[in-house]
Formats: C-alpha cells, sequence, structure tokens
C-alpha cells in the first residue's frame, strides 16, 4: 500500500526556518513526482514546489518560486524535504505532500492520487 507521512511543522517566529520531511513507503520516490501543497484557512489548496522523478524542481508561487522553500530529496531515505525560510504569518498553513506516477509535475491537485495527513505550520510571535 503506498503510503505518504509528512512530520515538521510546528509553531515558529517571524524570520525563522521549519524543514518539513514526506517518507513514502510503498512506492520508490524516484518512480513519482512529489509535490508540496498548502492550504491556509479559508483558502484553496496553493502549490508550493515539486521535484519529478528524474529530480528536476519546480517551484511555484511567491514562496515557493522565489527560493525561500526550496525542496530536495533523499533517495536512500525515500524522503522528500521542503525547507520553509524566512518564515512569515501568511505563510500559516496546513503543508502537504502528495505523489502521482506520472512522474512530471504539475501545480494542480486533481493530478496527484495520493497524498499525506499534512503538518500544521503556524508563524506568529
Amino acid at each position: 500500500q503506498l503510503n505518504l507521512v509528512e512530520s515538521g511543522g510546528g509553531l515558529v517566529q517571524p524570520g525563522g526556518s521549519l524543514r518539513l520531511s514526506c517518507v513514502s513507503s510503498g512506492f520508490t520516490s524516484t518512480q513519482y513526482a512529489v509535490i508540496w501543497f498548502r492550504q491556509a484557512p479559508g483558502k484553496e489548496h496553493e502549490a508550493v514546489a515539486c521535484i519529478t522523478s528524474s529530480g528536476g524542481r519546480v517551484l511555484y508561487g511567491n514562496s515557493g518560486g522565489a527560493g525561500r522553500f526550496p525542496i530536495s530529496r533523499d533517495n536512500a531515505r525515500n524522503t522528500v524535504f521542503l525547507d520553509l525560510n524566512n518564515l512569515q504569518p501568511e505563510d500559516t498553513a496546513v503543508y502537504y505532500c502528495a505523489a502521482t506516477d506520472q512522474r512530471v509535475c504539475k501545480p494542480d491537485k486533481e493530478f496527484y492520487t495520493y497524498w499525506g495527513q499534512g503538518t500544521q505550520v503556524t508563524v506568529s510571535t
């Protein structure tokens, strides 16, 4: 059974950093594209960053696209990381990882078949 588990969220002050992890089981992460979404209260899912099966990186939006949230993968540990740097209150959200066997990245949540349960990130003083 294919499974994704996120961890690493928490409460952090503005300007702080967190490292989120997405551990996959039941499949090899190099055979799938893995993306991080976030969902703030009352808002739609927003794509943050994605890594293709071949290791290509796609950054979305003001956070990922601005380079604040780089994505990386540890193949030996079947883990995809999202480093959250210089966090601001507007980054508060539940962060989800999701995967598709299509091997490429798209920013649409309907493109992804497998989802983790999410990890809460709260940025506040």
